[in-house]
């Protein structure tokens, strides 16, 4: 299987730990002392040793410094953001005289959090046999464990192959309100949409062809753009993947994750990943200083004392960039609210 790995991002949601310059799949989360880049690469590594990592140009010395073990012709370097779809389009060309056009394509997000290595090549692996047995697109769903509502939600239909536990695709649902995420998670019929899917290079084309003239079309200037490439990149209009071509299909697959995972969008997801206390704190830097504090996020990356007193359910976060206070159950708003700053 071959992997391509999308490692760009805003740095804007974990903000002022993560910013445009320096985005979180480029941080060190927890102990285990890799970035999330680097965890994403360890986990690509279990499904081949074809790899791919495609990064806005802005990122790219960064991402290279962190994945020493590739070759240069693994880097694509995207000119500007122009949306998944297009960053996608692009690594296809790149490695389209390279490979098997038959041969599964597994795409990554590089900052999503996973533990469950094995679940998750057996996963992936599944979703490679299903795709090249059907000759279509394979989602990986993440099986809801509370009703979320800050995830796009797939609705399963028709049972393919019971060994295999893959579905085909029924429809997908908008982030609902919890009401209706509620009625998701008790029908046991939906899974939370996480971005991953497994296709070949034919099939990649042959549903774009056939379902997203526009994202063909992108395909085809860039395929006759060699010489300005980067030109015609840059004309491009922003589009994901989701709605510029996934949710477009007709005969979707998709198979259950058998592994753990985290979004790490918010400050409330990155606590449920790193080392807390048994008050529930995650307490990280020097010159800190708490009393009667529980269930909080805390970071001081400045020399400056940092001191809490009294808190529950709060991030506090230091950094040269900024500092940032928030209740945690609020923390989604960060990415919105910091975006005023780096206008």
């Amino acid at each position: 299987m071959i992997t391509i790995i999308i490692a760009g991002g805003s740095g804007t949601r974990l903000w002022p730990i993560s910013t445009p310059q320096y985005p979180k799949h480029l941080l060190k989360i927890n102990s285990d002392n890799l970035s999330l880049l680097q965890q994403t690469y360890a986990r690509a590594k279990q499904l081949g040793d074809k790899i791919y990592v495609v990064s806005e140009e802005g990122h790219i010395k960064h991402v290279k410094d962190q994945l020493k073990e590739l070759s240069s012709e693994a880097f694509i370097s995207e000119p500007s953001r122009r949306g998944t779809a297009n960053c996608i389009i692009a690594a296809l060309i790149h490695i389209k005289d390279s490979i098997d056009l038959n041969e599964p394509i597994a795409i990554l997000s590089a900052d999503h959090y996973i533990r469950d290595l094995d679940g998750f090549a057996h996963t992936f692996k599944v979703a490679g046999k299903i795709s090249s047995k059907y000759k279509q697109i394979a989602l990986i769903g993440i099986e809801p464990n509370y009703p979320a509502t800050g995830f796009g939600y797939i609705k399963k239909d028709k049972l393919l192959s019971s060994e295999q536990l893959a579905y085909s695709v029924h429809s997908f649902k908008e982030k609902p309100d919890f009401e209706t995420a509620k009625k998701y998670l008790k029908s046991g019929d939906y899974l939370w949409n996480c971005g991953y899917f497994v296709a070949s290079f034919n099939t990649f084309i042959k549903e774009m062809k056939e379902y997203s003239k526009e994202l063909y079309c992108n395909y085809q200037k860039l395929l006759e753009s060699k010489d300005n490439f980067n030109e015609s990149y840059l004309k491009l209009s922003n589009q994901t993947i989701d709605y510029g071509l996934i949710e477009k299909v007709k005969d979707l697959l998709v198979v259950p994750a058998s592994f753990d995972w985290l979004d790490l969008g918010s400050y409330a997801d990155l606590h449920r990943a790193v080392d807390n206390d048994e008050l529930g704190n995650h307490i990280k830097g020097e010159n800190i200083e708490t009393f009667e504090i529980e269930n909080s996020f805390i970071q001081n990356f400045e020399s400056k004392p940092l001191i809490a007193i009294g808190l529950d359910n709060i991030v506090v976060v230091n950094t040269a960039h900024g500092i940032l206070v928030t209740r945690k159950d609020l923390s989604q708003k960060v990415g919105e609210i910091s975006k005023r700053i780096n206008r």
